[in-house]
């Protein structure tokens, strides 16, 4: 399959919540991250804009009852830049992990210069 987007993630936020979870959890994220790769356009049950973020993404990951959220945007059109990731326990997205998100990104571009 040929990819559209790179996929890659800013310093060890991803990985750490990555190999926290179950195998097939990330399995799961795996599948979901492929999609985003290479489809021209993603589904929004994969990848949701956050509203008044700036652009600020979700990528939305569930498996059964359970559902996991990994932030991301775009840079450079095409480039995907995974941030932190969380299980949701909640129905909406804690305020604290989009923070959380929001700051990993103003970061990225003050680092980027």
């Amino acid at each position: 399959m040929e990819k559209i987007r790179e996929i890659i993630a800013y310093k060890n936020y991803f990985e750490d919540f990555l190999t926290q979870q179950p195998t097939k959890v990330q399995d799961k994220i795996f599948k979901i991250l492929e999609a985003i790769e290479t489809l021209e356009r993603i589904p929004t049950t994969y990848l949701k804009l956050i509203i008044g973020t700036n652009g600020l993404y979700k990528a939305r990951i569930q498996l059964g009852s359970d559902i996991w959220r990994v932030f991301c945007f775009f840079d450079r059109g095409k480039l995907v830049i995974l941030l932190n990731g969380f299980q949701k326990e909640t129905q909406k997205t804690p305020s604290k992990e989009i923070d959380k998100a929001k700051q990993l990104m103003k970061e990225y571009y003050e680092n980027r210069k």
